[in-house]
């Protein structure tokens, strides 16, 4: 499986100062990367970097092994320009994510292809297992390729460092409370780690691989074992001052509804319209295998349980969208992650007509909600993007929580 990386984007432009230089190679291996190849002159021009700049930084990028010659492109007079493009065996990315019953890897090379993909269940999710499952599975997979490894990125559902929420609850990981994971995960490996928000990071991958492509300002709606929600604001993720910007699962929208078991309140968005409530009312009608592709059968035999928490979602989701399109205003929302396609095609077609907000334009580029293009892979494949982009492009580079041993 290869996932292109095309579509229209704003162009970063390059810094000439010396002191920019690590900005300066990412802005050309950026640029490169989106148009496929290019010559030095042509490179030159969209990024507004002196030609000597750019051979300059070409040259060393290719030393590097991060860009590679294509030959050279047949045109009219003169001698034809040297074409680079990224040389995807330069460097591999992974990217794992850890939910409430599963382990997610991904491994992207450096054209952002996607090299190798598992679904794992997890029995145990307490650190110890935790930490042997993932340094077992980076092992593996190191060992499985010959390339450079960048980088490792890992998701886990949220919120983080909040008293009375974090590691509590079904819809998260019980017993990371007070830990700092990205050290811990770091020191299990032996690398680096980027910890992220698992909506946060679905929202990045959407962006980079999938719906998102050519939108630069959207909200994922994201379903993992609990709900969350992405923000991609200018291009870049969104995260709040603590990095939980976007729990949307514990907005109360039934007041004096059901208990919520990972804060304490009542009526939580989360115990009405996410995988985990999905869950527990099949199991309450005695249907007790409700993996992916149960759901999927479930779906296409229209049962009726599944069908009543469907309108149930959408009943509480479209006032949810309308709220956000009136405090963010994005140019749409996107609905993605563990739900097979077609439910999540059903919830959107059931929160129809959607209240009415600042998105209700008679003119838009955009339907208000779409379904996202990557499946249940996304959060993982967000995960590993972020290391990635953070090597090739200059639009992630805000901060992130980096710990552990370094390369």
């Amino acid at each position: 499986m290869t996932i292109q990386i095309t579509g229209s984007h704003s162009v970063a432009i390059g810094k000439n100062p010396e002191r920019s230089r690590e900005h300066n190679r990412r802005v050309v291996l950026d640029v490169v990367r989106r148009h496929g190849t290019l010559g030095r002159s042509h490179i030159a021009r969209i990024t507004q970097l002196t030609p000597q700049a750019v051979a300059n930084i070409v040259d060393e990028l290719v030393g590097d092994e991060l860009l590679m010659e294509t030959g050279r492109l047949k045109s009219g007079r003169g001698q034809p320009p040297v074409q680079f493009a990224v040389n995807p065996k330069g460097g591999i990315t992974i990217g794992v994510e850890f939910a409430a019953d599963h382990m997610v890897t991904a491994v992207l090379d450096l054209a952002g292809s996607l090299q190798a993909k598992r679904l794992i269940p997890l029995k145990e999710t307490a650190p110890d297992h935790i930490l042997a499952a993932f340094a077992a599975e980076i092992s593996a997979l190191k060992q499985s390729s010959k390339a450079k490894l960048l980088g490792i990125g890992v998701v886990m559902p949220g919120p983080f460092d909040v008293d009375g929420m974090t590691s509590v609850g079904p819809t998260t990981l019980p017993g990371w409370a007070g830990i700092d994971a990205a050290a811990a995960l770091g020191e299990a490996c032996g690398h680096s780690v980027v910890l992220e928000n698992d909506a946060t990071a679905a929202a990045v991958g959407e962006r980079l691989f999938g719906a998102g492509l050519a939108i630069s300002n959207f909200c994922m709606i994201y379903f993992g074992v609990g709900v969350g929600l992405g923000i991609i604001q200018d291009g870049t993720p969104y995260r709040g001052a603590f990095g939980n910007a976007g729990e949307i699962g514990h907005v109360m929208v039934a007041p004096k509804g059901r208990s919520c078991p990972s804060c304490g309140q009542r009526g939580c968005l989360e115990g009405y319209a996410s995988l985990y409530a999905l869950k527990q009312k099949l199991e309450a009608a005695g249907i007790m295998e409700t993996e992916f592709s149960d759901l999927e059968a479930l779906h296409s035999s229209n049962n009726p349980v599944l069908m009543d928490w469907i309108d149930d979602a959408a009943s509480y989701l479209g006032p949810m969208v309308a709220m956000l399109e009136n405090i963010l205003d994005p140019q749409t929302i996107i609905l993605g992650g563990a739900l097979p396609d077609a439910i999540i095609d059903g919830i959107i077609v059931r929160m129809s007509p959607l209240p009415t907000s600042v998105a209700s334009r008679r003119q838009r580029e955009l339907p208000r909600v779409l379904r996202g293009k990557t499946g249940q892979l996304i959060a993982a494949l967000g995960a590993a993007a972020l290391p990635l982009f953070d090597v090739v492009t200059p639009k992630l580079e805000t901060s992130l929580a980096v710990s552990g041993i370094p390369d």
